[in-house]
């Protein structure tokens, strides 16, 4: 197809297509914007008001209980699940050869104490009927 023939195309599907809509002769001129729109908010006057009294009453949580410090054989078993990992860790990474006892002990550590937590953990829900959520 020509360039032509193109057009001539295009300017019938428009000629054609429906009724055109009606403008006004005097369209309005575009306005411009002086800037962001400013709103008017009323500010407390007098420390009786409700927005200075908003201040005053937000609510405050109290301070979260301390975390629970493990125990005795429990201890032990945390220490093994961290504390083995990260001593075999470290020495991999500084190049430290241990004794192959050693290595086997800390393994031996660090499985022990998962299962010995793992064991420990209770059976069911501490209470049957909680869903797990707080207010």
């Amino acid at each position: 197809m020509k360039r032509d023939d193109e057009d001539d195309v295009w300017r019938a599907i428009v000629e054609n297509y429906g009724e055109r809509p009606t403008l006004d002769e005097d369209p309005p001129a575009p306005t411009v914007d002086a800037g962001p729109p400013t709103y008017d908010v009323p500010l407390p006057e007098d420390p009786g008001s409700d927005l200075a009294r908003a201040d005053e009453e937000r609510f405050v949580p109290p301070a979260p209980p301390p975390l629970p410090r493990p125990r005795g054989a429990r201890a032990v078993g945390w220490a093994g699940v961290f504390g083995a990992p990260a001593v075999l860790l470290v020495c991999l990474v500084a190049g430290v050869g241990l004794p192959q006892l050693l290595s086997y002990l800390l393994v031996g550590w660090f499985v022990g104490g998962f299962l010995y937590l793992v064991l420990q953990m209770p059976r069911g829900p501490r209470d049957p009927w909680d869903d797990g959520a707080q207010l």
